[in-house]
């Protein structure tokens, strides 16, 4: 028989979490399987995804490739996937209970801490800064805060003038980078935490007349064309896609019987427009990552 994977992502807004149904889908179809979405119509809704974890367990999938909407608000949910018998790898959102075959992500709190320093550098040392967080309950917006602050420590000219939460949705930051300028007189960058955060940050700040250099994280194809154009100052390879795809393939090889890693952390780089050249390409036309090179790198 076929195996069925079921999928779980936070919402149909943010193109990463397109990215990672897309590498599931690949995955899954070059090794034989099929997936199935569960994926909240209202971006980030915890009741919705308990709900949809009902309605997965009722269609009894072979496995699940999960990333939970709240850090802990799921954990009665994983349980009973974990009492039903079905294994369960978790990707970019670690959780922090129940039992899984293995997580699947980057080093949030490191990859935060890198594109900060970068973004500091370049102010050399100083400057007012607007920091935007993502969903302050996401564990990957908690890590790359964690990690900014790490940055903050070790760069006492640089100032935050203000920090929001923009739940990593575009519109959302437009409205709170509009709030901010309102309220702020200087800013002289933008540290965010994903990338559609920062693209919203950068259309309010053009439409204000005040160009200011913004980072974000995932590497998005329109990132990419906004470090090209010289409107973003760098990216980090947050690569959900590739994530998805080694995730889906972990979850199939447990199924068959092979040793899974319990940890396997893919790398992310700082992008800028020196060397965005490998990301300047759609989703569709990038490539999953192979298992012997991941786990390999892992050691």
């Amino acid at each position: 028989m076929t195996p069925t994977i079921a999928v779980f992502t936070k919402n149909r807004t943010n193109p990463a979490y397109a990215a990672a149904r897309l590498g599931a889908e690949r995955t899954a179809a070059r090794l034989g399987a099929h997936v199935t979405h569960y994926v909240p119509r209202q971006p980030d809704d915890v009741a919705e995804q308990i709900a949809l974890v009902e309605r997965a367990l009722a269609d009894r999938p072979d496995a699940f490739v999960f990333v939970p909407v709240h850090d802990t608000a799921l954990d009665d949910s994983v349980r009973r996937i974990n009492a039903a018998g079905i294994p369960l790898v978790n990707i970019l959102n670690r959780l922090k209970a129940g039992e899984r075959v293995a997580f699947v992500g980057s080093n949030d709190r490191r990859l935060g801490r890198e594109v900060a320093e970068h973004l500091f550098r370049h102010l050399n040392g100083r400057g007012d800064i607007v920091v935007l967080e993502g969903v302050p309950a996401a564990v990957t917006s908690q890590d790359r805060m964690r990690g900014f602050e790490d940055a903050l420590a070790r760069f006492p000219g640089i100032r935050v003038a203000a920090t929001r939460a923009a739940d990593f949705q575009r519109d959302t930051a437009r409205r709170v980078m509009r709030e901010i300028l309102a309220a702020t007189p200087r800013v002289d960058a933008v540290l965010s935490a994903n990338d559609v955060m920062s693209l919203g940050a950068i259309e309010v700040l053009e439409e204000a007349g005040r160009l200011v250099p913004v980072t974000g994280v995932n590497a998005l194809p329109e990132a990419i064309t906004a470090l090209k154009s010289g409107r973003l100052l760098a990216t980090v390879d947050f690569d959900a896609l590739k994530i998805a795809c080694i995730a889906t393939e972990a979850a199939l090889r447990h199924l068959r019987g092979e040793r899974v890693p319990a940890e396997i952390e893919l790398p992310a780089q700082i992008v800028t427009d020196a060397n965005c050249q490998p990301w300047d390409k759609p989703l569709e036309e990038r490539e999953c990552p192979r298992w012997e090179d991941v786990v390999k790198a892992e050691g």
